[in-house]
């Protein structure tokens, strides 16, 4: 027998793009000690933002929104199409602000950019909460080597010391970040770091003193 009523094949939202976008479910409670890495993605249209007419849309955006709504974006990377960013927010509600008001920059700009309106962003916003100092300083090194990343094979070619002119990693664009306040974020991957060149430095010592 026909009944109405309840959940229906291919109801609901459709996602936004040819991915299949990011889960409406609730996102998890995020505390003000824990750092947010956050990855935001452009719609197949939208210019590759790793030009330099696109850049200044998004340091203009990100010099105007890295510290509002109690949100501060403390390290970014810019790709192709996406953006990677390591953030502190008081809380939930503060990242989905700061994340909406940066998000409005970024297509305000690149549509007037590219001389056209409608959508930019390909879906919400994905994050992942960072709780230990050893997952902040992942994603740290993964926020400042991201460019290699996406080259695979071809990161090889890079030359020693490179640094990603697209990234906060650079000072050459003059983009003035907010300096980190959780202790995760500003002083954990440093201690992170700090064991590992030691290890580093002593697994070779043996070999060195042969």
């Amino acid at each position: 027998m026909r009944t109405w009523g309840g959940a229906r094949k291919g109801a609901g939202r459709k996602p936004t793009g040819e991915r299949a976008g990011v889960s409406h479910l609730r996102r998890s409670v995020l505390a003000a000690r824990f750092p947010v890495h956050v990855t935001l993605r452009m719609l197949p249209h939208v210019w590759n933002l790793r030009s330099r007419r696109s850049f200044r849309v998004f340091r203009t955006a990100i010099a105007a929104a890295a510290e509002r709504f109690g949100m501060r974006v403390c390290a970014f990377s810019v790709q192709g199409n996406h953006l990677h960013l390591l953030i502190e927010a008081v809380d939930r509600g503060a990242l989905t602000r700061g994340m909406k008001g940066l998000g409005v920059r970024l297509a305000k700009g690149l549509n007037k950019l590219m001389g056209r309106r409608g959508q930019v962003l390909a879906d919400r916003y994905h994050d992942h909460v960072l709780r230990a100092p050893s997952e902040v300083a992942r994603a740290m090194n993964y926020v400042r080597r991201n460019r290699e990343h996406h080259l695979g094979d071809r990161a090889g070619r890079l030359p020693d010391g490179y640094v990603d002119p697209y990234s906060s990693a650079c000072a050459a664009h003059g983009v003035v970040l907010p300096e980190p306040r959780s202790w995760l974020l500003s002083q954990g991957v440093r201690v992170v770091e700090d064991v590992a060149r030691r290890r580093r430095g002593g697994s070779r010592a043996p070999e060195e003193s042969r």
